[in-house]
């Protein structure tokens, strides 16, 4: 039976019997590294919003929790799985995450669109789950969902342009995907993101007071890396109202930085953001 029809019939039986989604069970990219063959590989902007998972009935974070949309935001989306970005534009992280972890359904939503990468419970390659979600979202149009675009990257020249090009818009990088790549949990080689710094997790453990201009509020937070388990200090990358209502001790932050010290400590550490639940 042609891969088309076996595909027809396997979304009839979602829309019939929606599978609930496992959002701990989800692909995550690797980073990218020069020298990758990465010719014929899908490209899009790795877009920084909130990460949900549709589960065919309601809206899940990353980690399982459950978002409140506006009933307008999730009217028509399919009974089938699907990954994707909860954005706001660029450079919008803080409003976005504002909005999305109010306890009840709020008008805020309907700012947002849901970006969608991945339609994980469709069968075959990312070409044919990327086009199933097209197809549905052209029978069943909505203001506040799209499929993210895809390009084809050339070669290694053409993926540093577009990364360039995306950074001077305000945009956080590239994700790259394996052509006929399957879905599968846990990190893959067939995503990688592509930034031009790195980032990473770390625990706030205490505020260090601040001098001259930030006197009397936040001047820096120490901080232990989540994966090396070494400390450091993070003085960056906080905006006047951050300095003044600082991440609390014991929240997980996301930081950036651009390679480490021979003694494991990350190079020109900058704040991100509170990580998002």
């Amino acid at each position: 039976m042609p891969r088309t029809i076996l595909s027809f019939f396997f979304l009839v039986f979602l829309i019939a019997f929606p599978v609930p989604g496992h959002c701990q069970d989800i692909m995550l990219p690797l980073v990218y590294e020069q020298g990758n063959d990465i010719r014929g590989w899908l490209m899009s902007e790795k877009l920084d919003g909130i990460r949900g998972y549709w589960d065919g009935r309601q809206l899940l974070s990353k980690n399982g929790l459950l978002f409140r949309p506006h009933p307008d935001f999730i009217k028509g989306f399919p009974a089938f799985p699907l990954e994707g970005e909860i954005w706001g534009g660029r450079g919008t992280y803080e409003a976005t995450s504002g909005l999305v972890r109010k306890e009840e359904p709020h008008a805020g939503w309907l700012s947002l669109k849901f970006a969608i990468f991945d339609a994980p419970q469709i069968p075959g390659g990312v070409e044919e789950r990327l086009a199933a979600a097209r197809e549905w979202f052209l029978t069943h149009p909505s203001p506040y969902a799209f499929v993210i675009e895809q390009q084809t990257v050339k070669d290694a020249k053409h993926l540093q342009a577009e990364l360039q090009k995306i950074e001077k818009l305000g945009g956080e990088g590239i994700i790259l995907r394996k052509p006929g790549s399957f879905y599968e949990v846990g990190r893959s080689a067939d995503i990688l993101k592509v930034k031009s710094y790195d980032d990473a997790e770390a625990v706030v453990l205490a505020h260090i007071p601040g001098s001259g201009r930030n006197k009397d509020r936040m001047g820096s937070l120490l901080v232990e890396s989540v994966d090396s388990k070494i400390r450091f200090k993070i003085g960056t990358g906080f905006s006047d109202a951050e300095r003044e209502n600082p991440p609390p001790v014991g929240s997980v932050i996301t930081f950036k930085y651009y390679g480490f010290y021979r003694s494991g400590i990350p190079k020109f550490p900058s704040f991100l953001r509170i990580r998002q639940q």
